[in-house]
């Protein structure tokens, strides 16, 4: 595979100009191209110029609105809908998050829910905003079918990730972001492109063999749950709260929706915020610290997030897939 060195802020800059060019305001394109750097930056290179080109189908096809402006509506005192006026995520999320902090500092509990969004980017970005804000954060999201139920050989979940963060003061938020999938789509797509192998009864074949190879499972073929009837009944629950909970779309349902342009399909998001400070009291931190303590001192165990974190620091530029680069300036 051929790579190109691309500073952070040349990421930044293929992504914004591109979605400009087909149809993003200032504002929208700011906020998937900043989402797709970060990825990039934090090393999820699976959620950042790799769905660029998915992002551009969606925009020509006019399924997103590329000029979205999303707003907030109180169901309760302390649950938020997003409109998402049919625009990417990210936008929508940033105009949700600061109102979520607000009601959960005030009531210790908010929920999220964000209709009418295109999601295509990682789910560490919204809780890890929470952690930030000393809040704990859960998200979860639905997508069109690609993972089988345990026991099944055709799809009917999306790879239907979730991720939870945990805020520490003085250090880095552990924060974990992961497909109920044995892996995600995304991942198997890059393993794919990049001629590798993914772990064996990672997916089906379209036969319903067991296979390791991201083509098969990608073309025609079907991931399976982690943990076969465990991460099934995850990738359930996560069904109900970001489509039954939300109001918005099944997997299935995206899929007799969508138009296969490439892009994110429409669907929903569910996030919810927690205020340690209020129901665990202001020992909360202290006491958390003793357990990741103790996890740390076990070798070989490393916190969700570190390598991320770890990533962040490093400034320089990052080695990008040179063919997508040309894909995205043909664009």
């Amino acid at each position: 595979m051929n790579t190109t060195f691309l500073e952070l802020n040349k990421i930044y800059d293929l992504a914004y100009n591109v979605l400009k060019k087909h149809g993003c305001d200032e504002f929208n394109a700011d906020l998937v191209a900043t989402t797709v750097t970060h990825a990039e930056r934090d090393g999820s290179v699976s959620h950042g110029l790799f769905r660029i080109p998915g992002y551009v189908s969606s925009l020509k096809s006019k399924k997103v609105n590329g000029v979205s402006r999303p707003s907030n509506k109180f169901l309760t005192q302390n649950a938020i809908r997003v409109e998402g006026d049919l625009g990417f995520a990210p936008v929508a999320i940033r105009v949700g998050l600061p109102e979520l902090v607000k009601t959960t500092n005030k009531h210790g509990v908010g929920v999220l829910t964000i209709t009418n969004t295109h999601h295509f980017a990682a789910l560490w970005h919204e809780t890890e905003f929470l952690a930030e804000n000393n809040l704990i954060g859960i998200a979860c999201t639905a997508y069109k079918p690609s993972v089988a139920p345990a026991g099944a050989k055709k799809p009917l979940f999306g790879t239907n990730p979730i991720s939870f963060s945990w805020p520490r003061k003085n250090d880095t938020p552990v924060v974990f972001d992961m497909a109920t999938s044995t892996m995600a789509m995304g991942e198997v797509q890059v393993a794919a492109r990049d001629g590798h192998k993914v772990p064996f009864g990672t997916g089906l074949d379209k036969e319903g063999n067991k296979t390791d190879d991201p083509s098969l499972i990608a073309n025609g073929g079907v991931l399976l749950t982690f943990g076969d009837y465990k991460g099934s009944a995850i990738a359930m629950m996560i069904e109900l709260l970001a489509a039954g909970l939300v109001g918005d779309l099944f997997s299935f349902e995206a899929k007799e929706e969508d138009n296969n342009d490439g892009g994110p399909a429409r669907g929903g998001e569910f996030i919810m915020a927690l205020s340690p400070e209020l129901i665990a009291g202001e020992n909360w931190n202290e006491h958390a610290e003793k357990f990741f303590l103790q996890m740390k001192s076990l070798d070989g165990v490393r916190l969700p997030g570190e390598r991320r974190h770890r990533n962040r620091l490093d400034k320089g530029p990052r080695q990008i897939n040179s063919q997508l680069i040309d894909k995205i300036n043909s664009l």
